[in-house]
């Protein structure tokens, strides 16, 4: 990684989708994408969760893109919540990750959801 750092972090742990970006330790932009759907049913509904993420994550990360007034093409690397969390959710983030990284050669990095409440 060079000086100008630019990280795109991206949670999908459980239901809320979200993204952001970090430049050189400075948040830049965090965008969250609730889902209501599970209300109804007094709790998360895994596969709900999962669909949600599904139609969810493109859209949350083009935002934190936006309002960071960055490129995809700027980003340095990729962090990504690797578990614990919903296997679905996990799975959608996951993927996302890996493929937006692998499309543009850059660094990913595994984060445990715990250890990142510390």
């Amino acid at each position: 990684m060079h000086n100008d750092t630019y990280i795109l972090g991206i949670e999908s742990s459980c239901d809320d989708t979200a993204a952001a970006i970090i430049h050189n330790s400075v948040i830049l932009s965090n965008v969250v994408a609730t889902q209501k759907i599970h209300e109804e049913y007094g709790g998360v509904v895994p596969e709900l969760a999962s669909r949600a993420h599904q139609a969810n994550i493109v859209p949350v990360v083009h935002q934190a893109l936006a309002k960071a007034n960055i490129d995809k093409n700027q980003l340095s690397a990729i962090a990504f919540t690797r578990g614990p969390g919903l296997m679905g959710s996990l799975l959608v983030g996951t993927s996302f990750s890996k493929s937006l990284a692998l499309g543009l050669s850059i660094p990913l990095i595994e984060v445990n959801h715990m250890q990142a409440h510390i």
